[in-house]
């Protein structure tokens, strides 16, 4: 044999074992999937309960479908009359032993279906038939008369036991809410940590009586839980129901039972984390309230700030710990809460803009300190006293008792009159001008004005009011009445009294508050003074005519 035809027929048995070696494979896989679904047992059920299994074929039926034709031959059964209890019996074939109920065949068992469970089929049969009585009698007896009114006494009583274990219940939860109460800052005291409450006696009052509220409803739930699946399995028609209930039931609570041992850990966790969150936030409230009372001093921080740095500290604080505890809440890896978080996330950043805008204009305004709470300002056209200033809008109400609502941004834009912060400290100074002719001495408007002014309510005596001749016009002077006030909120009534103070004084010297425009005749006019202050015989003047020598007519 040459080398070509040994290399030859290795290559053809290689391919022959490639062939071959992945077929026997499939065909094995096949096999032991066939033997495993034959062998998979299929229940008969009946009223809800497993009578028998079966597993294996019986020509072209397969379990499936000879369960389904058992359960309805046990249903015919059932609905008959209950002679039939007698007549159970197993009938031996040649390849069968058939369990009968009278003439009619209720099931065949074969030596395969007792292979599975190393039992002979006359063993399996005869076990089979036992089952059927008892629950054909089970059956029979509860549609009985009997067995109806037994069943309806019984719920009666389970009825009975439900309403007084209620009231047991409420009234035994109750006492005990009263005692936890009665024992606040008695037996319950807060808990402290170097003299920083953590947790008070309220909050661990209010818990705990909350905590046997929830546990009264479990309870009640619970009985009224057992008290359904009790009177549902008394009735024969019911007690499926009653079995499916009592299944669900068990699922989930074994499910719940599993998921919150599995979940303990991370509930650890979270305990933690709230722990520390609330003592942290306890230590710096506490930091931030002797800053603001001036207790304690750190340079260069104004006692101002405490309040609003003590709000975005707290927030940054709620902030690291929900991300801190985002991985160990319920849910987080699952999909449905990954895709809530993007939506909120994109939803947040398409329409924050403006809102974070005016944020961080809140933030700046903060430590900028333009004004406070109660301030008298300007802001754009807009002049009224500060209600409010948060980290969105300020709130500004005016004389006429109108609230309005400025941004932040719109606020830090632009630019602010504060008309309470010098009156706070050195005195707000109020002006207003008066126009007086030039025959009327300055020194005497001087005086009347200044006079006018210490006449004025909420107008201070130190520094004393002064005046300024602004302007000296074609025909009258501009005079300038200045006069400090510590009261700026009260500007709009100031300034009222003090014209009016201005009138009288000038009124009463006499001196015309009129700027006048002179023309060429001046004489023959009335005077501008009140006519109260007008002599009791004044009468107006008449016009004169000087005739100037050697002037020709």
């Amino acid at each position: 044999m040459t080398y070509c035809q040994k290399l030859s027929r290795c290559l053809l048995g290689a391919l022959l074992a490639a062939i071959c070696v992945p077929m026997a494979s499939l065909t094995a896989q096949a096999v032991s999937e066939e033997a495993l679904a034959q062998s998979a047992a299929v229940a008969v059920r009946f009223r809800g309960e497993t009578l028998f299994e079966i597993s294996a074929p019986i020509g072209t039926l397969q379990p499936p479908e000879r369960a389904r034709a058992i359960e309805k031959r046990l249903s015919a059964i059932a609905a008959g009359s209950s002679d039939v209890l007698d007549a159970i019996a197993v009938v031996e074939r040649d390849h069968s032993s058939d369990v009968v109920a009278g003439e009619q065949l209720v099931l065949s068992v074969t030596d395969r279906d007792g292979a599975p469970l190393g039992r002979t089929r006359q063993q399996l049969a005869a076990d089979d038939a036992k089952r059927l009585e008892r629950a054909l009698r089970a059956e029979f007896s509860g549609r009985s008369l009997k067995g109806i009114s037994l069943a309806v006494v019984m719920t009666l009583f389970a009825t009975i036991a439900l309403v007084l274990a209620w009231l047991l219940l409420k009234r035994a939860i109750h006492r005990a809410v009263s005692e936890v109460r009665s024992s606040e800052n008695r037996r319950i005291r807060g808990i402290k940590v170097k003299g920083v409450e953590i947790i008070s006696a309220a909050r661990m009052t209010t818990t705990a009586t909350h905590s046997l509220t929830l546990l009264r409803w479990v309870l009640v739930a619970l009985a009224i839980v057992i008290y359904l699946e009790t009177v549902l399995a008394l009735f024969p028609w019911t007690r499926a129901a009653a079995i499916q209930f009592r299944a669900f039931m068990f699922t989930a609570l074994s499910t719940t039972a599993l998921a919150v041992v599995n979940y303990l850990p991370n509930i650890a966790y979270l305990a933690l984390i709230v722990i520390v969150l609330r003592f942290v936030l306890r230590v710096s409230g506490a930091l931030f309230d002797a800053l603001g009372r001036g207790s304690l001093r750190l340079g260069g921080f104004h006692t101002e700030w405490a309040a609003p740095s003590a709000r975005i500290v707290r927030f940054a604080i709620f902030v690291l710990g929900a991300m801190v505890a985002f991985p160990y809440l319920p849910g987080a890896d699952s999909p449905a809460f990954r895709g809530v978080s993007i939506f909120l996330g994109v939803l947040l950043s398409l329409g924050s803009s403006s809102a974070v805008s005016n944020v961080i204009a809140g933030l700046v305004m903060t430590y900028m300190m333009p004004f406070r709470l109660g301030d008298r300002v300007k802001i754009g056209d807009t002049i009224g006293d500060i209600v409010e200033a948060n980290m969105l809008v300020v709130r500004v109400r005016t004389i006429k008792n109108v609230e309005i609502t400025v941004p932040n941004a719109a606020v830090l834009g632009g630019h602010i009159l504060n008309y309470s912060a010098r009156a706070r400290e050195g005195g707000l100074i109020l002006h207003s001008t008066v126009t007086i002719g030039y025959d009327v001495p300055w020194r005497q408007v001087h005086e009347l004005l200044i006079a006018a002014a210490k006449t004025t309510t909420n107008i201070v005596a130190e520094p004393a009011p002064f005046v300024l001749q602004t302007s000296l016009d074609d025909f009258y002077v501009s005079y300038q009445i200045n006069a400090f006030t510590d009261q700026a909120n009260l500007m709009a009534v100031i300034y009222g009294e003090l014209h009016q103070h201005i009138q009288d004084a000038f009124a009463v010297a006499g001196v015309e508050i009129m700027s006048p425009h002179y023309r060429a005749v001046r004489d023959g006019n009335v005077v501008t003074l009140p006519s109260d202050q007008l002599p009791a015989d004044y009468m107006a003047p008449s016009f004169r005519i000087t005739t100037v020598p050697g002037a020709t007519t």
